[in-house]
């Protein structure tokens, strides 16, 4: 690929967002480039005392539908598509007075923004942007001979570009502008999409797309291998990707889905009703508790699994204090995320220089809706999102023995957390606490088992007489096919039970539970997380 530079002589200018805008003109017109421009950028333009041409005046029409219409029209297309070493291009632009436009300034209405803070469906609709996206597209496929930018972080490198090559652009440049270009345009018909799907209830349309704005390069992925990047989307969901990192080095691929796990399952305890804390290692909580602060929740999370907690992703449901930080710092902890701190509680983590702390302003609201897709050979899942919460179900008795009134606050806790991890998942609570989990088995017997094993090494290192799970609850995120993992449960130490039901063997479950005089109860939903 040679340098194939193009000077620009005359460029368009039309943007929504203004930043940057009158130092990049002023900066244009000292290469002595043409500067046309439409509606509100001409008059900014204008106003700051340099010479810019109306749209209008090129094309011969004013603008009109409230500017629906402006730049739709051969003398501004044709400036952008023609082929400047084509002979034939060159004789059509001769032959209707069309002039080249060799650099296209252009950022989008903004869709995204109008829909994020709510606006009526036909705000919404107005704010859809026609002759944008038609011009970018036709600039980036004439990339060849027209530069596009599609928003102002890309000014200087164009800038660069004419001081170093006498008013020209490369077609190194031209390309990465057109590339960039392109996925603009698709994320925002993206957003728009969706949108609409949204507004008619469409939840399988024939069509799915996702866009996304790059957050940040990653140095890896899953493992060091793999390259990754990290994008937000027009979902505006408090979490890792919308939190102010304070202090701490750049997250990694894992520790933004640790993160992430961790921070939704904390947005499942209602900060006004209790203080709360969640671990999470591997993309699995390890410890969760509620208590009466931040710091006995977070002393409560932790003997449960003090070992996997090491080197983890801490959430709280509320500012973080400075007693939870003094508590926090006593092991070595990759993440803090929380919806605010107190200033003595950051200056505390700020003598930690590797441990980031991520303020996300507030918590995900769990029943909100939304979506969220992964990837299969040659194809995408995409599913709303589990927003089923405990509080809004019916928690059905259908033994012998009803819940006391403590086992029943333990089984709806031990709901909330079976929710947010890894199926098959079982989970021991007791005092509002994890006490043993067991994650991502293949056998929810073994998941049981492995469950009750950690609540044993738990007890041996908090040297107590006998493990938690002796008088917890149980909680498993899918029904019991068959009677014996209940029983490992029971072998534990259960005395409550809250599963989903639905097995075709629920009745040989109960039989076993009314002999054994536990309670249990169904809630007829299944939290399966694979």
């Amino acid at each position: 690929m040679t340098d194939h530079p193009r000077r620009v002589t005359r460029a368009l200018l039309s943007v929504s967002d203004k930043t940057g805008l009158i130092d990049f003109a002023e900066a244009l017109a000292a290469h002595d480039v043409e500067l046309i421009s439409t509606g509100g950028t001409a008059k900014a333009i204008a106003a700051a005392g340099l010479e810019v041409k109306d749209v209008s005046e090129l094309t011969g029409f004013p603008e009109m539908m409230d500017g629906r219409v402006k730049t739709l029209h051969p003398k501004v297309h044709g400036g952008l598509l023609a082929i400047r070493d084509n002979k034939d291009h060159a004789d059509a632009m001769t032959a209707h007075g069309i002039a080249p436009i060799d650099l296209l300034v252009v950022n989008l209405y903004p869709f995204e923004a109008t829909v994020d803070k709510g606006a009526g469906f036909e705000d919404c609709i107005e704010n859809i942007d026609i002759g944008g996206p038609a011009m970018i597209r036709a600039a980036a496929k004439n990339h060849d001979d027209v530069a596009v930018v599609v928003e102002a972080q890309d000014y200087q490198a164009v800038l660069d570009e004419l001081a170093a090559n006498s008013g020209a652009t490369t077609l190194k440049l031209r390309r990465r502008l057109a590339a960039k270009a392109y996925a603009r345009t698709a994320a925002y018909d993206a957003a728009i999409s969706n949108w609409f799907n949204r507004q008619l209830e469409i939840d399988a349309p024939d069509f799915r797309a996702f866009g996304g704005r790059l957050i940040q390069s990653l140095r890896y992925g899953e493992n060091p291998h793999q390259t990754a990047a990290f994008y937000a989307t027009p979902d505006k969901r408090p979490g890792v990707s919308t939190a102010r990192q304070l202090q701490g080095k750049e997250l990694s691929y894992n520790n933004i889905n640790d993160t992430d796990a961790a921070y939704e399952c904390i947005g499942e305890f209602d900060a006004k009703r209790t203080a709360a804390c969640v671990i999470v290692k591997h993309a699995n909580p390890c410890g969760v508790a509620e208590g009466s602060d931040l710091v006995g929740a977070y002393r409560k999370a932790l003997a449960c699994d003090s070992t996997s907690a090491f080197g983890g992703i801490i959430a709280m449901n509320r500012a973080l204090d400075a007693d939870t930080a003094r508590e926090i710092t006593k092991i070595f902890t990759e993440v803090i995320i929380a919806p605010d701190a107190s200033e003595e509680a950051i200056a505390i983590i700020g003598a930690r220089k590797n441990l980031r702390l991520l303020l996300a302003g507030s918590l995900p609201d769990p029943r909100a809706p939304g979506l969220t897709a992964k990837t299969v050979a040659g194809g995408l899942l995409v599913q709303s999102r589990d927003n089923a919460v405990v509080d809004d179900m019916t928690f059905k008795v259908v033994t012998k023995r009803a819940p006391t009134d403590a086992e029943m606050r333990d089984l709806k806790f031990a709901f909330r957390v079976a929710k947010h991890v890894k199926s098959n998942t079982i989970i021991y609570a007791k005092d509002l606490a994890t006490v043993g989990i067991g994650a991502g088995q293949m056998s929810r017997v073994d998941s049981a088992r492995i469950a009750a094993r950690k609540a044993q090494d738990a007890a041996a290192e908090l040297k107590l007489a006998e493990p938690l799970t002796k008088g917890s609850v149980v909680a498993s995120d899918a029904f019991f096919p068959f009677a014996d993992g209940m029983l490992a449960c029971i072998e534990a130490g259960a005395t409550a039970v809250v599963q989903p039901g639905g097995s075709m063997r629920d009745d040989e479950v109960i039989k076993a539970a009314d002999e054994h005089g536990i309670a249990m109860v169904f809630t007829g939903t299944r939290h399966f997380r694979h």
